[in-house]
């Protein structure tokens, strides 16, 4: 209880509160003091009292000159001024808190006042002000005066059991000269006795004999329970409070009611609004409870913390040689890496060249096929426009208009516009690296003890699935430092160098594109203003062995029609469109099937792999980002970059099964029909990300089959091979 003493004492004099008063604003003065800090204000001030008069606002100029003086001194304390005297000569007391206190202000002799023209005034009346030390808030007073103000019993009874609580032993309250310790208390009588006084005053015969004593221990805490005087009505003495007016926030009785003071006021049971409001200040104490104990643990790891530092210290100064050497190693570091960015930047400025040349040749390549496809669909319909067969003609002519239009707008997604810059921004932005060496500093060196401890992996939330893998971690238990960000980072699935994946305030990350049948090694780091943590433990994760893939609608034709969860499509269009798998390959053997469902007219569908920028709008092979194999009902031809390659006998129809096996050990590509090898292997050389690819249009309808073992005829052959 000692922490609750200053919310005890008085702003003013700094001691407990003697006989507090409750004002306006909810804080508390003792009566005594209120009568010190009174301030003495002439009625004239305002302005009803102005126009009484007659006079102008000029005549009371010093009247507010005094007034505003009154309100300035709000900043450190309050003053006060009486009547028209001159400011007080005595100097100003100070509290033990800290508020400045003039004393009472005498009044000075009423001298007449004249009018500017002349006429003599009468000296004005005096009305009490009272200006709260605590919010500056100030208050007139009425005819009551301070009586008008309501005692704060509660505050008097905390007083009262904090002192009580103080107190070394409880006394006799009998006793004349020295009070003796007490040994029983009266419950009926409230009074402590002392042995002796006890056997004087209270024997245990006659009518005492059925009072209650208790030990005095017991007998204090049967006080401090038990219900105190009930308060009575400020303005009706006799007149108990027994409801609670909600607008003024202020108990009143049944005279107030009647004497219409709180009219149209909403009122309620005293005793209701009494357990409503303990129930809102137990609710509000509960949320500051918990702030008081963050606070607590605050202020435990800051003394820890204070402790780390002193020992870090010291160990920094016994090791002078070593720190020296670590700074050195540290510049030489930074001149290392400054050096090996300088030629990554050469090289660099080569790729860019290659890089735009790449893409804009790419793009005269495709604009090249798409231009002489539109010429010979207008050459075409211009001959077809010639014939003078009206049926004919409107046999296609819908079908021709279709094209056209559809034609017209593929030109209009931005085909016409280039997709490169022939422009090279190429200036070396090393300003912020220049700053970084100017605040270049020991920061880190001297508080080494606020770098966050090294995370924890959270074993039993990491997995992988397919080719990806999902890695969760938090800060250690007992750790002290907050971090303010994790760096997650993998080798490259083949004992390779560590390389960055993740940055970030997250604890989670799920990292895809890794590559199938393949261990990586996983850690993660935390950091924060000070410097960077150890890595964490390292986790080996292993890769799904097959893979398990749908296609994806994101980077498909729009004409494509997907259903059974992606795993079927066809096409509402008569021309090729590109539909890709939604998961990439670079390293492995692949093996998927696909089942003709629906195979009308004879079309061309084409299977293969295509890079994820591969035109969606033409057969699969057309350009140089597929490798594909196109098949009719008859025969069979391997084609890359519109070249037809390998015309092999043996087509497709309804239930046939088409496998795609991609083995990037051998770098090759092969092609089956119902489980029998299709001509010889397709390509070689294959390298890079590669996304399996379908091309088809709407006479046929495909159904993907993934995580399937190698086939027999391959692993025969590779066998026999070696």
């Amino acid at each position: 209880m000692e922490e609750m003493e200053e919310e005890l004492k008085c702003p003013v004099c700094g001691s407990f509160y003697r006989e507090p008063i409750l004002l306006p604003c909810s804080h508390s003065l003792c009566l005594a003091c209120a009568r010190n800090i009174l301030v003495h204000t002439p009625d004239s001030e305002s302005p009803q009292s102005r126009r009484a008069s007659g006079l102008s606002s000029s005549d009371y100029d010093y009247l507010d000159l005094d007034k505003m003086s009154l309100y300035s001194e709000a900043d450190s304390g309050y003053g006060s001024y009486g009547g028209f005297a001159s400011a007080p000569t005595t100097p100003c007391q100070k509290s033990p808190n800290g508020v400045r206190v003039f004393p009472p202000a005498m009044p000075a002799p009423h001298q007449p006042h004249h009018h500017s023209s002349g006429a003599l005034l009468p000296p004005p009346s005096r009305h009490q002000c009272l200006t709260c030390p605590q919010c500056h808030r100030s208050l007139l007073l009425d005819e009551r005066g301070l009586r008008g103000f309501t005692k704060n019993r509660v505050l008097e009874g905390v007083i009262e059991r904090y002192q009580q609580s103080k107190a070394a032993a409880l006394r006799c309250q009998l006793c004349e000269k020295s009070p003796k310790e007490a040994t029983v208390m009266c419950e009926q009588c409230d009074v402590f006795y002392c042995e002796p006084c006890r056997l004087r005053c209270h024997p245990p015969r006659g009518p005492l004999a059925k009072h209650r004593l208790l030990p005095p221990a017991q007998g204090r805490v049967s006080r401090r329970l038990s219900p105190r005087k009930i308060s009575t009505c400020t303005d009706h003495e006799l007149e108990n409070h027994s409801m609670y007016c909600v607008q003024c926030k202020t108990p009143v009785c049944y005279q107030c009611l009647e004497e219409g003071r709180h009219h149209s006021h909403e009122v309620k049971a005293l005793g209701a609004m009494w357990k409503l409001h303990k129930s809102q200040l137990s609710q509000a104490l509960n949320g500051l409870s918990d702030r008081a104990k963050e606070a607590k643990e605050f202020l435990v790891q800051l003394r820890n913390m204070v402790q780390h530092i002193q020992v870090q210290m010291f160990q920094l100064t016994e090791n002078s040689v070593e720190f020296e050497a670590c700074l050195v190693a540290q510049c030489d570091a930074l001149i290392d890496a400054l050096n090996r960015r300088k030629v990554q930047l050469l090289a660099r400025v080569n790729k860019e060249h290659e890089h735009k040349l790449k893409v804009v040749r790419d793009q005269i390549s495709h604009c090249t096929v798409k231009l002489r496809q539109t010429t010979g669909l207008m050459e075409y319909c211009l001959e077809v426009i010639k014939e003078n067969d009206p049926s004919g003609f409107l046999q296609i002519s819908d079908a021709l208009i279709r094209r056209v239009h559809l034609t017209e707008d593929q030109w209009g997604k931005g085909t016409l516009t280039p997709r490169m810059t022939t422009d090279f921004d190429l200036n070396l932005d090393n300003g912020p690296l220049l700053q970084s060496i100017h605040q270049l500093d020991f920061v880190q060196m001297k508080v080494p003890s606020l770098v966050p401890a090294p995370p924890m992996l959270q074993l039993e939330e990491c997995c992988t699935h397919n080719n990806s893998a999902t890695l969760s971690w938090k800060q250690p238990p007992m750790s002290m430092v907050q971090a303010e960000g994790y760096i997650l980072e993998l080798d490259d699935g083949n004992g390779g160098q560590f390389r960055e994946v993740f940055v970030g305030k997250e604890t989670m990350c799920t990292v895809d594109g890794l590559h199938f049948n393949s261990t990586y090694n996983a850690r993660v780091k935390a950091f924060n203003k000070a410097g960077v943590s150890q890595y964490s433990k390292t986790l080996v994760l292993q890769t799904s062995e097959v893979a398990w893939f749908a296609f994806d609608p994101g980077s498909a034709h729009s004409d494509i029609i997907f259903s059974n969860d992606n795993l079927t499509v066809t096409c509402n269009s008569y021309d090729d469109r590109v539909v890709l798998g939604k998961t990439g390959f670079s390293k492995g053997v692949h093996y998927w099937e696909l089942t003709i469902d629906r195979y009308d007219n004879h079309p061309d569908p084409a299977f293969g792999v295509a890079r994820i920028e591969v035109m969606k709008d033409v057969m699969l092979g057309k350009d140089d980002k597929a490798w594909a194999m196109y098949v009719d009902n008859n025969r069979s031809w391997f084609m890359h970059n519109n070249s037809h390659t390998n015309r092999s006998e043996g087509g497709i129809t309804k239930g046939a099964t088409v496998g795609v096996l991609l083995d990037f050990t051998r770098r090759t590509l092969t092609f089956s029909i119902n489980e029998e090898q299709q001509g010889p292997v397709a390509f070689e050389s294959m390298e890079g990300m590669l996304f399996p690819a379908v091309s088809l249009n709407r006479n046929v309808q495909v159904t993907l089959h993934t995580g399937l073992p190698i086939p027999g005829f391959y692993t025969s052959r590779a066998s026999i091979q070696s």
